[in-house]
């Protein structure tokens, strides 16, 4: 496994790293381009209080087969990868040491939309694996908090760079994209995550 070198963005319960820009500012450019236009994205569906909410945030899922993946109540099948995310696969496997099987990608049109304090804990993901964040376009504030102190951490995640959140992370912190009215273009993530193989 790559040695990873970087400083741990947790104080305890858990492992983050920030790789920084991982990518040119051209090279970023080009992947945000063709991501917006040929993934198929569609409303992200949740189950909030008992209702069915639709999102303005849309969201899109791949991996190696068609695996099915249950969050906020609703279960999604993943599509087949297509050839631009298997490059950007490989490419965060070079740069972690993991591997994945599967990717979560999230489209937030402008800073209004962001995502709530929430842990990547559900029972489909391979335990403590780790989860690989790439970020495309617009940049936007990342933050943790620890469950249970409420200590909370924040930083800036730049166009072309990723982020990982390793081992217990999820177990101990939440994380969350606060909205902002200061961005108002759009932003692509990834989320290359495991599913625990049936």
């Amino acid at each position: 496994m790559k040695k990873n070198t970087h400083t741990n963005l947790l104080p305890k319960d858990g492992k983050a790293f920030y790789f920084g820009k991982i990518f040119s500012e051209k090279e970023a450019s080009n992947y945000f381009d063709i991501l917006l236009k040929t993934i198929n994205w569609n409303n992200d569906v949740a189950v909030m209080f008992g209702k069915k909410i639709v999102t303005k945030r849309k969201v899109a899922w791949y991996g190696k087969r068609e695996f099915e993946y249950t969050y906020s109540k609703i279960t999604k099948k993943a599509q087949l990868w297509t050839p631009i995310l298997i490059e950007l696969k490989e490419k965060v496997e070079a740069k972690t040491g993991e591997t994945f099987n599967s990717c979560l990608l999230n489209l937030y049109h402008t800073g209004s939309e962001g995502m709530s304090w929430h842990s990547d804990a559900e029972k489909d993901l391979k335990k403590d694996a780790t989860i690989a964040s790439l970020s495309f376009g617009a940049e936007r504030k990342f933050a943790f908090k620890h469950k249970e102190s409420k200590e909370t951490i924040a930083l800036f995640l730049q166009h072309g760079s990723l982020l990982t959140m390793e081992g217990s992370t999820q177990k101990h912190w939440l994380h969350r994209l606060p909205p902002t009215k200061k961005i108002n273009s759009p932003r692509i993530n990834l989320t290359f995550r495991t599913i625990a193989m049936p």
